[in-house]
């Protein structure tokens, strides 16, 4: 099995803790993170634009920023990497002793670069990302639904921490 676990900042423990439980350690797993390159660029040129300057050339402000959502971005990964082979009890090994937990960083549409990614996964592990308090559509942030809704692989939504207390509300037909 291809497996494809999309990390981000909030809750990827819980995410990762739920991929651990559904997948063997023997599955090809790939963890994903995506830097949103449309952040950088407000955070780059915002300054100057406040005060009515034009803001640097492109290549200029973007270099700051990626450099930094890139050492991030690794630094994630291999937490998410670390706590997912803890979680088997063992580490994820290939036959030629390396890691078999590939971790795979990208910038651009948080959405896009997620379903680009997972076009060869049997399964993309992916959580909430909206609000955790309750379940129903605002649960769901809108990358993480465009997600859902177009994904070309099978797909497992996960609670971060857990589902809320009092998650399923059965109509009183449907109780035992």
């Amino acid at each position: 099995m291809r497996a494809l676990v999309w990390i981000t900042e909030s809750g990827w423990e819980g995410c990762v803790d739920q991929a651990a439980m559904l997948l063997a350690p023997d599955a090809e797993v790939t963890l994903l993170h995506v830097a949103a390159t449309d952040v950088e660029g407000l955070v780059a040129g915002g300054p100057g634009r406040l005060l009515g300057r034009h803001p640097p050339p492109r290549h200029e402000r973007e270099q700051p920023m990626h450099a930094i959502a890139e050492h991030g971005a690794r630094a994630l990964l291999e937490s998410a990497r670390d706590r997912l082979e803890a979680a088997w009890g063992q580490p994820a090994r290939s036959p030629s002793g390396e890691s078999s937990v590939r971790l795979l960083a990208r910038r651009g549409r948080l959405e896009r670069e997620v379903l680009e990614a997972c076009a060869d996964a049997d399964l993309l592990v992916l959580g909430r990302d909206g609000d955790d308090r309750r379940p129903g559509p605002g649960s769901l942030g809108r990358h993480a639904r465009f997600v859902v809704d177009h994904a070309p692989c099978t797909v497992a939504l996960v609670w971060p921490g857990g589902p809320p207390a009092g998650a399923i509300h059965w109509p009183a037909h449907l109780r035992r």
